[in-house]
């Protein structure tokens, strides 16, 4: 497995805990492919390493989307907050997380990357981020382990086209160039909008 730590800005001095892409090691053949997506003794060793606190996961997600599904920004605030490790199985989503933490030199910053059934890499999302993802391929299935249940009194969501963050969003690769939403999504707050109790 190797890691690679994905830095919100050019500064490669900064040690604050920042997303982390994960590429495993996958073996392959005539028959198909083999991969450990979670070894507990191996990122246990990776988290430390980066000086990260290892995550103890409690719940599997499994969601489906047709392409231009846009889900997100999601997140849920303490005292429920969320780490999330996603890996796409089924096509492919590019996958976002943007920096709520309000000491954070990178606060309302924003990292994307692709994640796809055929690189198999995984995003580490930790606490303090939001989250979100749009739907590439004609259909993706997303798997991600979360270190919190759900729990939607605690749940949060950011508009996904806010000007502030200005995350740029692949559009030219589906229909019509505009994504698919929710109505709860469709109706979330800016950054701006968010109480600072409600971030971290």
């Amino acid at each position: 497995m190797k890691a690679e730590k994905l830095l919100i800005t050019k500064d490669s001095s900064s040690n604050i805990e920042s997303p982390l892409l994960l590429s495993p090691e996958i073996y392959q053949d005539s028959r198909g492919f083999f991969f450990e997506s979670w070894n507990q003794a191996k990122w246990t060793k990776i988290f430390l390493n980066y000086g990260y606190e290892v995550p103890k996961f409690v719940q599997d997600n499994h969601s489906c989307s047709l392409q231009g599904v846009l889900r997100g920004l999601h997140y849920q605030r303490s005292p429920n907050a969320q780490g999330k490790l996603i890996r796409c199985v089924v096509g492919e989503i590019f996958d976002v997380a943007v920096d709520l933490r309000q000491k954070s030199p990178h606060f309302g910053e924003w990292v994307g990357v692709f994640l796809n059934s055929e690189n198999h890499k995984q995003l580490w999302v930790p606490n303090g981020f939001a989250h979100g993802f749009l739907t590439i391929s004609k259909i993706a299935e997303v798997l991600y382990k979360t270190t919190s249940f759900w729990n939607p009194q605690y749940e949060q969501s950011i508009h996904w086209n806010d000007k502030d963050i200005s995350i740029k969003w692949p559009l030219q690769k589906i229909h019509n160039n505009q994504p698919s939403l929710s109505s709860k999504d469709n109706g979330a707050l800016n950054l701006s909008q968010i109480p600072e109790d409600y971030l971290f």
